[in-house]
């Protein structure tokens, strides 16, 4: 399944998805997600403007808090298992 961005987009199973998107600190969960090869190799398309800009967009985060790369990665994954689950749980709803 895929989370759709602007200039990107990130693929990962249902399962991984629903792995790093649950109540409470995902934190591990997002960090064993970007251990994984094809993850990996996703991210390291994503040039840090597109990276940056996107995460921009939330509001969440302020200049600083986005000049750290890995950070920014596991911001963009845990969005996009957030995004993968909901989709899948709206689709389940119709």
């Amino acid at each position: 399944m895929y989370a759709q961005f602007n200039n990107f987009e990130i693929e990962m199973t249902l399962k991984q998805a629903q792995s790093a998107s649950h109540s409470g600190s995902c934190d591990n969960d997002v960090n064993e997600l970007l251990q994984l090869p094809k993850i990996k190799r996703q991210l390291a398309k994503i040039p840090d403007d597109k990276l940056v800009k996107e995460l921009s967009e939330y509001g969440a985060w302020d200049e600083t808090e986005l000049a750290n790369r890995q950070d920014n990665e596991s911001r963009i994954v845990w969005i996009a298992a957030n995004d993968i689950t909901e989709e899948n749980f709206m689709k389940g709803r119709d």
